[in-house]
């Protein structure tokens, strides 16, 4: 096999890991709410501790992988990862549970960044389509087969085995890492913005923290308030900061290229639909509709197969069409395929509901095979490093807004109601709302140039032969 198989397919086994151990927690949020005595709509502190944890580290994981070695640094967030799993199932209160889920966060922030800046540093540009093709493809198992698993354990066992999975899957990686990977590293390192880490870590960090406890849980409101507003200082004067400074340690002036930029920004408009989709659908089959953990990971499963599929035919659309006109389109389409997901009963059949998320899936996948190849068409390789931190900050920002964002929804129709329990009719207005900050994306994409990504693409535009041209 060559490099641009070998090491995505290495790569994949943390991405494999990754989002197993996502899914499989999506799908036992009730049953772990009621075991930690919690209402489920705080356990959306759980789910963002995480996305807190990756948005500290994560700006940091270029610079460590360039210092120690990528080979070095990613197995060791294989083991950070393992341990913080066996914390969350050693876990006996929702404190504990978060706490042991921002560690494991800590081994995600550096897992898959480095990772995938190994591919980015050892596959040609004119592979890189097909390099990250195999890189998503078997890390799109672990949707598949996550919800099912997870909710059989749930349902016949206990909730705390789900975490078990990820130590078989993290000891292959560590294996496979230490026979194909090469310890690449920067020959020149610059020293560490630490006050750039500190300020840029500390402001992501209460701005999601800010977000995630608005409402009736956990913190006094004047307290998530104050951390939104104090995350949003903290980052102003990081901007102040990274200006002034040779090296900082988020680049913020790459997104002077415009590939780059608008998948960043319009990826992540993007994803904050997709982020409140693990949480707002397991709960609506769950708490809205009355079904078991293993008939809602039965059903939500159809998403992931669906996203598996297009990775078959994705570089061929590319070729065929170009990025800026799929992800034009196909911006709206996924839009459109979310929002009905809030039109879904208790009596709409499960047939029905397989159909419209597995088609769902494959729009929504195609868009980010579309963002996450053409974010470095532009670059050139010493910049890759930089990138992948910043594109990996903004990607776990937005999927924390997506999982805040819904939850709020949920919350303020409730609220609307005069009530204080979340029931079926409740989750319409949170993916229609959700869906909408998606189609957004529409305007970021629509700014790129019809060449846009060509070289990564190997889409090439045909001038129009002009009417009056001779034969």
């Amino acid at each position: 096999m060559r490099t641009s198989q070998i090491v995505p397919l290495v790569v994949a086994t943390a991405l494999f890991m990754e989002n197993t151990d996502s899914t499989v927690i999506a799908t036992a949020l009730p049953a772990i709410a009621k075991s930690l005595g919690e209402d489920p709509i705080a356990l959306k502190l759980a789910l963002t501790a995480y996305l807190v944890s990756l948005a500290i580290f994560i700006p940091i994981s270029g610079w460590v992988a360039d210092r120690l070695g990528a080979r070095t640094v990613f197995r060791a967030a294989l083991a950070v990862f393992m341990a913080g799993s066996l914390a969350c199932a050693a876990s006996d209160s929702l404190a504990g549970f978060v706490a042991a889920r921002f560690f494991q966060g800590i081994g995600g922030a550096m897992m898959v960044p480095v990772g995938r800046l190994v591919i980015l540093r050892s596959v040609p540009k004119s592979e890189l389509v097909s390099a990250l093709a195999y890189l998503t493809i078997p890390a799109l198992v672990g949707p598949i087969l996550g919800p099912p698993i997870g909710g059989f354990i749930t349902t016949y066992f206990d909730w705390r085995w789900i975490f078990f999975i990820n130590i078989p899957i993290g000891i292959a990686g560590i294996v496979l890492a230490t026979f194909y990977f090469e310890n690449i590293r920067e020959a020149e390192r610059p020293p560490l913005d630490v006050v750039g880490f500190l300020l840029s870590g500390l402001g992501l960090a209460t701005v999601m923290l800010g977000l995630a406890s608005i409402g009736r849980h956990l913190l006094p409101a004047s307290l998530s308030w104050g951390c939104l507003v104090g995350g949003i200082v903290l980052l102003v004067l990081y901007r102040r900061h990274s200006r002034g400074i040779a090296h900082p340690v988020i680049r913020l002036d790459l997104l002077r290229y415009p590939t780059f930029r608008a998948a960043v920004t319009g990826g992540s408009l993007f994803r904050i639909g997709t982020g409140a989709i693990p949480f707002l659908l397991p709960l609506m089959l769950q708490i809205g509709f009355g079904l078991d953990p293993l008939r809602s990971g039965l059903i939500t499963f159809a998403a992931a197969a669906g996203a598996l599929l297009i990775k078959l035919i994705g570089p061929r659309i590319l070729r065929t069409y170009g990025f800026r006109r799929v992800m034009v389109l196909n911006a709206l389409v996924a839009s459109g395929f979310l929002a009905v997901n809030g039109l879904f009963t208790a009596e709409t059949p499960h047939a029905v509901i397989i159909c419209v998320l597995l088609i769902g899936g494959c729009v929504r996948s195609l868009q980010f095979t579309c963002v996450n190849a053409i974010a470095y068409a532009d670059l050139e390789t010493p910049d890759m490093s930089a990138a992948t931190s910043l594109a990996s900050v903004a990607q776990q920002l937005s999927l924390s807004l997506g999982v805040s964002l819904g939850a709020m929804a949920l919350e303020a129709t409730a609220a609307y109601h005069g009530r204080t329990d979340i029931v079926a009719g409740d989750f319409g207005p949170a993916f229609f709302a959700v869906a909408l900050i998606s189609a957004l994306s529409f305007f970021s994409f629509r700014r790129l140039r019809p060449d846009a990504g060509a070289e990564v693409s190997g889409h090439r535009i045909v001038a129009a032969e002009p009417r009056n041209a001779m034969p």
